[in-house]
């Protein structure tokens, strides 16, 4: 599309209140952020700030074409320092959503994203009780995608001591042959991070966790976990003994 074009969306955007027009104008635009040059065309139309302000609206088609939209434009580091304020909204978002909505899983491919980096994970923190919930109660495909942000989330060591703080009851169920490979592969990388960096850490005082902490879990009473991971060696998939491997030699 050319300049013309994208920015007559954009007020479009601005001038309607027709949340069906406002839908395909997101539509568009998302689409049309998949190219690299359209996503320098979109922020320098200050497309990102009016897109943001869709976050807003309250039918949930509209908001999850905007979600889709950030979330195209976001592949671009440049977009991600502007994007990166709607952060706290979009965390917001995902915790307010039906569960395993289509808003929901939109907020989540976005926060994957703008976690790629260790830059925003702050403005992430207060809503890991909110991911390990959806980790716990979320369908297979919601599953995947925040296990995304949390594999993110646990590779800065400046996040750990909140991941392992946080309560997941049903976690090490998680660490079994009959789960999703794409679930288990996630759900490995995520336990071998927070190992990798509590062994880099130095002085971890026990009663600062919860006896149903994801500490517990993994490092202090990790009977249960080991037996998993034993047995977890003998999956078909190499990626899962690789990760297996990770954990048990941290």
């Amino acid at each position: 599309m050319d300049v013309d074009a994208l920015q007559k969306l954009i007020h479009l955007l601005q001038a309607t209140d027709d949340p069906l027009i406002q839908e395909q104008a997101l539509i568009t635009l998302s689409n049309s952020a998949a190219f690299s040059v359209n996503q320098d065309i979109i922020q320098n139309l200050d497309g990102l700030s009016v897109i943001g302000g869709m976050l807003s609206n309250c039918v949930p088609k509209v908001k999850e074409k905007a979600l889709n939209a950030l979330n195209n434009l976001s592949m671009n580091i440049k977009n991600q320092e502007e994007i990166q304020v709607f952060i706290t909204q979009v965390c917001g978002t995902v915790e307010s959503a039906p569960l395993n909505s289509d808003v929901q899983l939109a907020g989540l491919r976005l926060l994957t994203n703008m976690s790629v980096t260790n830059d925003y994970h702050q403005k992430m923190i207060n809503s890991i009780p909110c991911f390990l919930h959806l980790l716990s109660e979320g369908t297979e495909r919601t599953q995947i995608q925040v296990l995304k942000v949390l594999v993110n989330l646990s590779a800065n060591p400046a996040i750990t001591r909140h991941l392992l703080r946080a309560q997941v009851p049903l976690l090490v169920s998680l660490f079994d042959n009959c789960v999703n490979r794409d679930i288990l592969v996630r759900a490995l990388a995520f336990a071998a991070n927070l190992k990798k960096n509590m062994k880099d850490e130095e002085g971890t005082k026990i009663e600062e966790y919860s006896e149903d902490s994801i500490f517990f879990t993994l490092c202090r009473d990790s009977a249960p976990f080991a037996q998993r991971l034993a047995s977890l060696l003998h999956h078909p998939d190499t990626e899962v003994k690789e990760q297996v491997v990770r954990i048990l030699t941290q």
